[in-house]
């Protein structure tokens, strides 16, 4: 991302002094013709002089030179200094279109300014097999995300699916990438590269730039649980551990197996959320929420590390608690908007 703007900030001055070493060598022309041809000549007549000299156009002299050596010798300097600046004007603007570089940068600033509107979102780091899935829920669920990844074939396949995602080509263990994909402003982080190391890295530089966001992170080997947890991770999810137990319950139990899959990672609308109760809303009951009006299943409450299944609507909530709905993504959007005291 650095080595584009650089090019384009390049290619950009390179063009801009170019441009401006034209307009001096058209200015110096059309005064010098004047000055040499006399009043006789209008100051449009030395200036098309000046532009068909430094156009190499070749019609015939518009003053007459016929009798001025010295004139014809400021057309020689003319000629040679208009000529050799548009030369390098034209091929460098040439150069930067055939090779793209104006679009790419064009788009990269336009692709940064939406991110740097980004809040409270998330920032998925590696989208391949398990990060584009990730990618994928947080789209289904009405959440903002910005996708990061070295190999921009795995950006490709994902936009081929999510042409509007936003983006970042680079790699995520860089502090300058994480900022520019808002993790100061970032409500949290999914570390799912297909290295541990990598995750690790990530882990750790995130949480020293915001210690606040929640990390989440991928490993293989269970052996790297621990590392990356030191490192910053607050939940470690391991592909092959939950692989192995997702298999035995699709066997044991399968139709449990069914109805979760089917609120955690369908197309569907139904998904399995949690909304935290804010500061302020502490000795009040439930059925102030309305939840059925407003699309929801309450299934559960966490207090204070417990849980309390199936409350009643006159059960007592306190700040910090977390209610466990099944709901869709737009009714849960519209409790987060009660309890934030939007509506």
């Amino acid at each position: 991302m650095k080595l584009a703007e650089l090019t384009a900030s390049r290619v950009y001055l390179s063009f801009a002094w170019s441009s401006a070493v034209l307009v001096l060598v058209m200015l110096t022309g059309t005064v010098g013709y004047r000055m040499i041809g006399g009043p006789q000549y209008s100051w449009m007549d030395c200036f098309y002089m000046t532009f068909i000299t430094v156009a190499t156009i070749g019609f015939s002299e518009v003053v007459d030179l016929s009798q001025s050596p010295a004139g014809r010798l400021f057309t020689i300097f003319i000629a040679f200094s208009g000529i050799g600046t548009m030369t390098y004007m034209l091929s460098t603007l040439t150069a930067f279109i055939l090779e793209g570089d104006i679009n790419e940068a064009w788009r990269r600033k336009k692709m940064q300014n939406k991110i740097d509107k980004l809040k409270d979102h998330y920032i998925v780091c590696g989208v391949g097999r398990v990060g584009s899935n990730v990618a994928h829920e947080l789209v289904m669920t009405g959440r903002h995300c910005v996708i990061v990844d070295q190999d921009f074939q795995h950006i490709e396949n994902y936009l081929s699916k999510h042409p509007e995602q936003l983006y970042l080509h680079g790699d995520a263990t860089d502090n300058d990438i994480l900022l520019a994909a808002g993790v100061e402003r970032a409500r949290g982080v999914f570390s799912v590269a297909t290295d541990d190391s990598q995750n690790l890295v990530i882990s750790l530089s995130a949480k020293q730039i915001n210690p606040e966001l929640r990390v989440v992170a991928r490993c293989h080997d269970v052996k790297n649980v621990e590392k990356t947890r030191r490192a910053g991770a607050d939940e470690i999810v391991s592909p092959d551990f939950t692989g192995g137990l997702r298999i035995v319950s699709a066997m044991v139990r399968p139709h449990v197996v069914s109805f979760l899959d089917e609120m955690i990672k369908s197309d569907g609308n139904l998904r399995m959320e949690e909304v935290v109760v804010p500061t302020g809303f502490s000795g009040k009951l439930l059925a102030m929420f309305n939840l059925a009006s407003r699309d929801c299943i309450l299934l559960a409450i966490k207090q204070g590390g417990k849980w309390v299944f199936n409350p009643t609507m006159q059960h007592i909530v306190h700040d910090g608690d977390v209610l466990m709905v099944m709901t869709t993504p737009h009714g849960r959007v519209r409790l987060e908007q009660l309890i934030q005291g939007v509506e």
